[in-house]
């Protein structure tokens, strides 16, 4: 039997008319069900409020959000656990790029967000990526250089990242794992 030679392959337009939780991988439905567990959503809450707060203390054009669907094309959305976006902040998805992206790993998702969403996030040169282990409590923070993520070690109890010049924020990994 052979391989049909047609694959849906779904648009930005398909996927604004479905309903549930979906992301869109180069035209491939994604479903994103069921939610995450309550550890993976404190360690969420936890690290917006944290990454907020320093963003407020250091007068930064920039806000973390959470769960906001980015459209990186017509055939690709994504929704990453949170977001930093400087500058103006979209009415409805992000369709710009953002300063950060964090995944925080769950079972369930943990080989789409080390390997798809890895390699998009590099392919579409978001400066810093970071990718918090829920049963760990292991924070690894990648950052862009020459085109290529970079895992940098973390030598100190916190973790400070340049968003954009003149916005340097510090995440202190122990209140984020308390």
């Amino acid at each position: 039997m052979s391989q049909p030679s047609f694959l849906p392959h779904y648009t930005y337009g398909d996927y604004c008319q479905w309903q549930g939780d979906w992301e869109l991988h180069q035209g491939i439905p994604i479903a994103m069900t069921p939610s995450p567990f309550g550890r993976h959503q404190l360690l969420v809450t936890r690290l917006a409020w944290l990454i907020q707060s320093e963003i407020e203390a250091n007068s930064c054009d920039c806000q973390a959000i959470v769960e906001l669907d980015w459209v990186v094309s017509d055939d690709t959305v994504v929704r990453p656990d949170l977001m930093v976006v400087c500058g103006e902040i979209p009415d409805r998805h992000l369709q710009s790029l953002p300063a950060m992206v964090i995944e925080v790993l769950s079972p369930s998702t943990r080989t789409n967000d080390l390997g798809y969403k890895r390699e998009l996030y590099q392919r579409e040169r978001i400066p810093h990526y970071l990718i918090i282990e829920t049963e760990t409590s292991v924070v690894t923070p990648l950052t862009l250089q020459h085109g290529h993520y970079i895992s940098q070690t973390i030598e100190t109890a916190s973790l400070t990242v340049n968003l954009t010049d003149g916005c340097t924020i510090t995440i202190d990994q122990q209140k984020l794992f308390r």
